[in-house]
Parts: structure tokens; sequence; C-alpha cells
């Protein structure tokens, strides 16, 4: 799935703005004080412990819905980031810290962070104390007496930094500000329609103050797809408005520097995601949070991965016949899949299903061909799972044996499964539709995670409950929590309940 909504969404000019007597950081010392942090919990480094990795993609998630809401959290949130020992050492945390716990056989170290506080500085001190990192850095940064000084986080005219834009205009708020915020969160709502009366108009509010960079984001993206004769450029990396104007700039001040590399991406797809590299349909990819010259090196190799991109339908053919003509396919709902690593994935299976299939037959009771069934292969660390959209999961390692099994055992459920996902997709285009139209939204949209089924029942409820929801005019995304987010969107859950679901 796409799975992190990434820390750090926030892209706005880098301007220090005080109230009340506490300091806000700017996005260059944030990002500063909290590199370590993120160099220790990066999804990227758990990519064969599925289990950490998706508790690291999930925090972090939560992590950037509180800085989204310019540190505001709905109500007192404690999140959990697994970091790897080093050396098998347990030095990494400190050891004063409670709230750590062991995982893998001391492999990891389980952290525990609150964000039920509204000042940035503490909060990110918090952290680095936690994970054993220095704080030395951000206690270097000096306080502001107790003034009000304020500098337009909108300005258009501010110098802004691509790459260390990440967090800045959290807006302090003061005592009465906190006491207030501490009364709410002990009586917060059940129900959607009371936290939307709660906060629709700061949400609309929001939205409106990002028409103009939607807009530049708009003028942007047309001018570089046209210029760099570009297929297409997609945003997906979960970061907000500002971040994607950000990247689109870094990018066109990158063509006109080199104006002759960039001819490579001529008819290419290129995705701001959250790694670099060449996916398995051939669109290029770049981290949104990677310098540029990391990007100008992928750039300059991306026609290299041609000739691997070209093999890959031939080597999932083989799989398939080896297989019975199964369907070799990608994840419905995952994140882009890289085109380097996947086929050695694909010939490590092929190798241990016609090891197997030499020496035993598959079972009697299967169908002549499984061209019914779709199977997606995925690293040595994946899961070996029916998907809800009823696709085989396999990871690449899996012995034969224990595959073969599995498909007996769970063919008549995904091919169930796979029947319904057809019907279902095409119900939830219906309701996406009646949804926006309906409820008056200028958008509706849904992370990875969220499957047809569970949007289909989420769009259902959203009418049938629609005279008593203030919607209209909002940014609407279907996640698994409650959150205002700095460009206006809102968050709420699939399975949000309603007034009368209280009763």
């Amino acid at each position: 799935m796409n799975a992190i909504r990434s820390c750090a969404r926030k892209y706005v000019a880098s301007n220090d703005w005080t109230c009340g007597g506490v300091r806000h950081l700017n996005s260059g010392q944030v990002f500063t004080a909290l590199k370590p942090f993120f160099f220790a919990v990066h999804p990227d480094l758990f990519g064969q412990f599925p289990k950490e990795r998706e508790v690291n993609e999930n925090s972090l998630k939560q992590l950037n819905a509180y800085i989204e809401s310019e540190a505001k959290p709905s109500q007192s949130t404690h999140l959990t980031f697994y970091l790897r020992n080093q050396n098998n050492q347990d030095k990494l945390l400190s050891p004063q810290v409670s709230n750590v716990t062991s995982s893998e056989s001391g492999k990891f170290q389980a952290i525990q962070i609150n964000l039920g506080q509204n000042d940035i500085r503490h909060t990110v001190h918090s952290i680095l104390r936690k994970c054993n990192l220095p704080t030395s850095y951000i206690d270097s940064l000096p306080k502001q007496p107790k003034e009000q000084t304020f500098s337009n986080p909108f300005n258009k005219n501010s110098n802004i930094n691509p790459y260390a834009q990440f967090w800045n205009n959290f807006r302090d708020r003061d005592v009465d500000d906190a006491e207030r915020e501490i009364r709410q969160r002990r009586t917060i709502p059940n129900d959607l329609e009371s936290w939307l009366g709660k906060n629709v108009e700061d949400a609309k509010t929001k939205l409106h103050e990002c028409w103009p960079i939607r807009d530049e984001i708009i003028r942007l993206r047309k001018h570089l797809c046209e210029s760099l004769k570009l297929k297409d450029i997609i945003w997906d990396c979960g970061w907000g408005t500002r971040h994607f104007r950000g990247c689109l700039e870094s990018l066109k001040a990158l063509s006109l520097q080199h104006p002759e590399t960039m001819e490579i991406l001529k008819g290419k797809t290129l995705i701001f995601g959250r790694e670099t590299g060449v996916s398995l349909d051939g669109h290029v990819i770049l981290n949104s949070g990677e310098v540029r010259t990391n990007w100008l090196d992928l750039i300059r190799n991306a026609h290299k991965y041609d000739n691997l991109i070209f093999r890959i339908p031939s080597v999932q053919a083989t799989l398939s016949r080896t297989l019975k003509d199964i369907k070799v396919v990608h994840r419905k709902f995952g994140p882009l899949r890289m085109a380097e690593s996947y086929e050695s994935l694909l010939r490590k299976l092929i190798t241990s299903i016609g090891d197997y299939h030499r020496k035993s037959s598959f079972p009697k009771d299967w169908p002549e061909k499984l061209a019914h069934l779709e199977l997606v292969v995925e690293s040595d660390a994946g899961p070996l799972m029916v998907s809800p959209t009823g696709q085989i999961i396999v990871p690449a390692s899996c012995p034969p044996f224990l595959l073969v099994n599995f498909i007996s055992n769970n063919m008549e459920e995904a091919s169930l499964k796979l029947d319904l996902y057809q019907k279902e997709k095409y119900e939830e285009i219906e309701l996406h539709e009646k949804c926006v139209k309906e409820l008056g939204l200028v958008a509706l949209q849904k992370d990875d995670n969220v499957t047809p089924s569970l949007m289909i029942d989420c769009c259902k409820r959203l009418l049938e409950n629609q005279l008593t929801l203030s919607l209209q005019g909002t940014h609407l995304w279907i996640t698994t929590y409650y959150s205002v987010l700095s460009d206006g969107e809102i968050c709420i859950p699939w399975n949000w309940k309603s007034e009368k679901d209280q009763d």
C-alpha cells in the first residue's frame, strides 16, 4: 500500500513564527535535528522484516498527521517505532527509557513516542532522547523571549529550499489555547458529525489558502510535461501540495541546468515517490526527499533498465507455464515495484517449482489450468497469504511444497474474492462519483490500504448520513484516522461512526 504518508508533508517558506514565548523551529532546524532519527527508522532498512517495516510506516504516517495539524493532535497518541540494534548491542537506546521493548530476539528495539504535546521543540527533543540520539543541536538553538512576532508563512517571495523545507510553520499556541485543547481531548467526540462540527471550518480555511499553490502545481506540471515531453507527472509519496510544488520547481531547475540529460525522460512517466529507481512499468521514480544530484544520477542511467523491463514479461510467462498457467501479476493495492530486483525473485521461484515438478506432480484435484487465479511474487520476507482482493501473495523463497499446499487449501477462497473484487471495483467507482456529486466534495481520495469493499461501505454510509454531515466544499481522504492536514484535506477513518451509531 502506499503505505507512508511520509513525515514532513509540510512544504512552505522557511520562516520563524513565534507566539506566546515559544520559538518555532524552521524547516532546516527541524530537519537537521531529526535527520538521525529518520535514518534510523526508515522503512527501507526493514525490507526483510515486514512487521517492523509496516509499524514504522504507519507510525510515520501518524507522525505526519500530527505535524500536518500544526502540532495539534486531536487526542494523545502513542506511536511505536522499531530501531535496529547495532552489532547486537543494546546501546542504541537509552537504558533510562522505560517504554522500550525488544523484538526479533534482540534484533530490534521498540520505542513509544507520545504526541500529546503542543510544543514541536519538546516533541523533537523527546524523540531524540528516547532513541538516545544527540540533542546538542536542538539544545543549542536559542529560545525566543516572550513576544509576538509574525511573518507570513505563505509569502510567495520567500526563498524556497526544496531539500530542507520539511517541517516548518508549526504554530505554537499560548496558554489559553493549550488549556482549551486539553479540555477538547478529554471530550473528543466518538461520532463523525461532532468531529466535523469542530474541524470542518478550519479545514475549509486551509483548503482555500492552498488554492494558489494548487494552481501553481497545475501550471508547473503542464509546463514540464510539454517542455520535457513527459507522458505524465504523478505525485505518489503522500506529502502535501507545498512539497509537490517544491519538487516540481526543483525538476524545472534541473531541466534548465542539464537540458541534454533530461531528454532521456522523453515519452516516459515520472513519479515523485518514496524511492528512487525505475518501476516495472518503466516509470522513472524520484524520491521526493532526495537531493537533485541523486535524481540526476538516476535519470542519466534510466535507459539501462530498458532491457531488464523488456525481459520481465517473458519471465512472468515462464513462471505462469510452470504453475499451470496461473496469472502472474502485481498487487492491486500496494507500493510501486522496482524492476531491478523483481526478475531475480521470479527466477528463484521458477527454479524451485521446476525442481519440485521434476520429482512430484501437482495434486490430482487441481483443475487442468489455474488461469482463474492470480499470483503475486514478493521479496523473501513477504507473506504467504490471500489478499483481500483474492490474489495469492507468495515470497520468492517459499518452499514449493508449501506453496502447492497453500494453493490447494485456498483456491476456492481466492477465486471467490477475485470474482467479488471484479464486481466491487465498478460499484466503488459509481459510489465514488455519487459521493463527490451529492456531498459537494472538491475531491475524494483514499489510502492504498482501503480496499474496495471498505470504501464501498464507507461511501454508502456517507450518502445515508449526508444530511447531517457538513462536507460540502471539502477535500476528503478515507484513511484509518481523523486529521485535518495543513493543506486542508480532511482525513477520516473508513469505519467512522455516526451519532445514531452511538445510541
